[in-house]
């Protein structure tokens, strides 16, 4: 079994989850992405949010969640994409950057646009009246 290792950003506000979608796809995923050699769960989400959304998040807010596994989008039945969750609070303002075309809010009601990542998330925190 492949697992694919990345990292998430968990950010929730008004019981809805910021989801982000790439360039050319259909479907929304949670904002991170892969560490580059050396560097640590928070410097490479430190990095990769900063890509993707132009913030800058606040390391020492930054806050283990859960670690989730899914069947990787997109990939082969059988590799498993492992995503590491963080919160953090964040300085500036939200918007799409780099290969992001697009940033949404989520209830757990947008599973249908959802990798299996996001819906294993949506789960969780709908579980736990997180979000709506």
């Amino acid at each position: 079994m492949e697992i694919i290792d990345k990292l998430g950003w968990i950010y929730i506000k008004d019981k809805k989850l910021l989801g982000a979608r790439s360039k050319g796809k259909n479907v929304y995923y949670i904002p991170g992405g892969k560490r580059e050699q050396r560097e640590t769960d928070k410097e490479a989400l430190i990095r990769e949010i900063k890509e993707e959304l132009d913030i800058e998040l606040i390391t020492k807010s930054l806050r283990f969640i859960n670690k989730f596994k899914a069947q990787a989008h997109g990939q082969s039945e059988g590799i498993i994409l492992q995503m590491t969750c963080y919160s953090a609070d964040f300085i500036g303002v939200i918007k799409p950057s780099s290969e992001i075309e697009e940033v949404t809010w989520l209830t757990h009601k947008d599973k249908e646009w959802a990798t299996p990542m996001i819906k294993i998330i949506l789960d969780w925190f709908k579980e736990r009246d997180l979000i709506d």
